[in-house]
């Protein structure tokens, strides 16, 4: 991610088998994820979404090391999504690998999220 400036950049999370990596670029909160998303690793991606008292809060998730996600993981993009749009805010999502897609496609998730092949695309949608 040379792209764009990055700052504020946090030491990785894990918790079973997801890990989190947020950074900043372009001012815009940048979580990427690794490994998978269910009921026993939901928390931590619901922590990593989580942003109390941010002034229009801008995430990009980027999924292209997401390798599983179940209704755990639709459930917590759903909330994010509606908890950043009522502050004025958003959520996209880049680099969902096929097997994930097809899981936000059947629920039809990928029209209400924005999805992007690249972060850059991401930043600048």
């Amino acid at each position: 991610m040379s792209e764009g400036e990055k700052t504020g950049t946090e030491h990785p999370q894990q918790t079973g088998r997801l890990s989190v990596t947020a950074t900043t670029t372009d001012g815009v909160r940048v979580l990427t994820l690794a490994g998978e998303i269910d009921h026993h690793t939901g928390d931590t991606l619901r922590q990593a979404l989580d942003t109390p008292g941010t002034p229009c809060p801008r995430i990009v998730v980027d999924m292209g090391e997401v390798t599983f996600m179940d209704s755990s993981g639709i459930n917590i993009l759903i909330t994010a999504h509606q908890d950043l749009g009522s502050s004025d805010g958003w959520l996209r999502l880049v680099a969902v690998g096929p097997s994930v897609m097809r899981t936000l496609s059947i629920v039809g998730l990928d029209a209400v999220i924005d999805c992007h092949t690249t972060l850059r695309q991401a930043l600048d949608a």
